[in-house]
């Protein structure tokens, strides 16, 4: 008997009319309820019910594991949806399986991976994986409460993680899995005081190199680190300690391996057919259909898949820049315009803010983050009053201006004190995350530590006063794993962070600083509850460029819990520097980036002032400062 014989295909649909008419108009946002593989019972029998999107298709088979590769063809439906669909009895999960499309235009037959499959195999190898996503959380708190905690008037201090390059064990170098990194990471992470975690991309992705910006299963974790559930066991343990977790997530192109989603039934379905819409000359990748309204579907189900399914906390979304621009990465006659003549790709426009409605609209607590690195007006804007609808912004402009400025040496500096100011003209523009993200660690540019200019010394000191005046700037926080201890070379995805280098005194001081200033960040309400309004931030004077030494205010709903910030980006210390202040009668040094537990000289700390009726920076009182070199203090009137 033929093992056709011993699985044969059912007619047998999860799908109403409904469904069909809500896929057909981009609107259906659960689709992976309905398409890929799901184990289920049919007439009293287990198996799996298989259900593939391939309108230009003439014939689809499902093959795999369970028939010895031996094609069964699936049903098409009549309702011209272009859904293939099929029961197979017998099937248990963990089986692998392909489908098999016969393009209708002719050629050879396609074996293509399923673009909704739950589990991948181990890349290289390509098959899907039938498989459940039953599991029993455990963090019915944070979800009840995380409406409080992960709001725009919460501390937000994210933890940016390759989950595969983080540790690696000893000798075999493989990555730690899921269950191990819920054991280390988690508790590491509670340790050095974060709110978040962001994780590169954790969707099934064919090549390592890729960091997981190429995906080809959209709907399932890696297999390189375990299961679905083990995947939701380190989220859940993340939540049990308190702790979000934010995922990079991709709409905005995917690789052309065989096996994947490019000309998926012998046309561009998910893709744009017209190169100059579809295809991304940076990556050597295919840009999405944004204009089609099943693959609409496909992408905003998955943003709420993982929101879902997997608690997720926030997407990241990557790249968005490329697609709101016709234009991206274009040169003259390399792009075609919009319907208006203009660069504005109206069609990706309108699925970010769809998305962005959907998630915040059924997800309570949530927040998406948009990597967008132009002007384009109310990205972080509700959707109602025209904005894209993300909740936060990365700065990028702060990002690459600090950088810049921290690269010179200290005596160059105050020539160039508008580099370091000039992100607060437009810092209220958007909700802004401030990013040092592995962007700024790869591709030559050397690790953080090797921007800083000096003997070594200086340079610890300006890698602390670097995040010390990243963490006094209004907006949130992230940063790449390794910036904790002062990773000393550039990230490489094939190695584990550089661990070692917390056996020496610098290393482990820039850990401790990192560990206390989120503390001060979390504990001090006015760095954190007016981070996108301006009314949680005053100049007290950005003009001394001379001495290039910034001092300001920030401000939470309390005026009593304000905080006086001074910055001195300069070697020289002052015994004596006359600051204008008002409100509390005295003041208190709470947070020294110059302490000597973090590697500092320890000199002019532990202060408290009392206010003068001296005037100075347009007040008619001041305090007199002692002001360490290359350091942040922060100051607390007493109530």
């Amino acid at each position: 008997m033929s093992a056709y014989q011993n699985h044969p295909v059912k007619s047998h649909s999860l799908f109403t009319d409904f469904d069909i008419q809500l896929f057909k108009s981009g609107k259906h946002y659960r689709l992976y309820q309905k398409l890929g593989a799901h184990m289920t019972e049919f007439e009293g029998v287990r198996g799996v019910y298989f259900a593939v999107w391939a309108p230009s298709a003439e014939r689809v088979e499902v093959l795999g594991s369970f028939n010895n590769w031996q094609g069964q063809p699936l049903n098409v439906r009549w309702d011209e949806s272009g859904i293939w669909e099929g029961f197979v009895a017998g099937i248990e999960k963990g089986a692998t399986y392909k489908y098999k499309i016969y393009p209708s235009q002719g050629g050879a037959p396609l074996e293509k991976g399923d673009p909704y499959a739950l589990l991948w195999e181990v890349p290289p190898k390509t098959a899907s994986v039938v498989w459940d996503l039953d599991y029993q959380w455990n963090d019915q708190d944070w979800m009840d409460n995380r409406h409080k905690t992960n709001n725009l008037d919460s501390p937000t201090s994210v933890y940016e993680i390759h989950l595969g390059s983080w540790k690696r064990h000893a000798g075999s170098g493989h990555s730690f899995s899921y269950l191990e990194l819920a054991e280390d990471l988690v508790s590491y992470v509670k340790e050095m005081g974060y709110t978040h975690v962001e994780l590169m991309p954790v969707m099934e992705h064919p090549f390592f190199g890729s960091w997981g910006y190429q995906v080809t299963g959209y709907y399932a974790p890696s297999a390189r680190y375990g299961t679905p559930q083990d995947f939701m066991y380190l989220v859940d343990r993340f939540h049990q300690a308190g702790i979000g977790v934010i995922l990079d997530w991709v709409p905005s192109h995917f690789p052309n391996d065989p096996h994947g989603l490019a000309e998926f039934d012998g046309s561009h379905l998910y893709e744009h057919a017209d190169p100059k819409k579809g295809f991304h000359p940076d990556w050597n990748s295919y840009i999405f259909n944004y204009g089609r309204n099943e693959v609409r579907a496909f992408l905003i189900s998955n943003a709420a898949f993982w929101l879902d399914y997997y608690h997720a906390d926030g997407l990241r979304v990557d790249a968005v820049a490329s697609m709101l621009y016709l234009d991206y990465s274009r040169g003259e006659g390399q792009w075609i315009p919009n319907e208006y003549g203009g660069r504005e790709n109206n069609e990706a426009i309108s699925l970010l803010k769809e998305m962005n409605t959907e998630a915040y609209g059924s997800f309570s607590g949530v927040q998406t983050i948009a990597e967008e690195s132009t002007a384009w007006p109310g990205v972080s804007r509700p959707v109602e009053t025209g904005g894209l609808g993300f909740g936060m912004k990365w700065m990028m402009g702060w990002m690459h201006d600090s950088l810049e400025y921290f690269k010179k040496d200290p005596i160059y500096r105050q020539f160039h004190q508008n580099d370091i100011t000039f992100s607060l003209v437009y810092g209220f523009s958007e909700n802004f995350m401030l990013p040092l993200s592995h962007d700024e660690v790869v591709h030559g540019k050397g690790a953080l530590l090797d921007r800083m200019p000096g003997d070594e010394w200086q340079r610890f000191a300006n890698y602390r006063l670097l995040f010390g005046y990243m963490y006094t700037h209004p907006g949130t926080k992230l940063m790449f794993m390794g910036a904790e201890f002062a990773q000393a070379s550039e990230w490489d995805h094939d190695q584990q962070l550089q661990w070692h280098l917390k056996q020496y005194p610098v290393h482990e001081g820039v850990s401790n600083f990192i560990k206390d200033l989120n503390k001060l960040y979390r504990t001090e309400p006015a760095l954190y509850e007016k981070s996108f309004d301006p009314e949680g931030f005053e100049w007290i004077d950005m003009g001394d460029s001379k001495n290039s030494i910034l001092v300001y205010i920030r401000k939470g709903k309390d005026e009593t819990e304000n905080l006086l910030i001074v910055a001195n980006f300069t070697p020289a210390a002052h015994d004596v520097y006359q600051v204008g202040i008002y409100g509390a009668d005295e003041w208190e040094e709470i947070f020294n980036s110059n302490h000597s537990n973090y590697g500092g000289t320890g000199t002019h700390g532990n202060q408290r002032v009392s206010k003068n009726k001296q005037p100075q920076h347009g007040k008619e009182e001041s305090v007199f400062l002692r002001v360490p070199p290359l350091s942040v203090i922060v100051l607390k009137g007493n109530k």
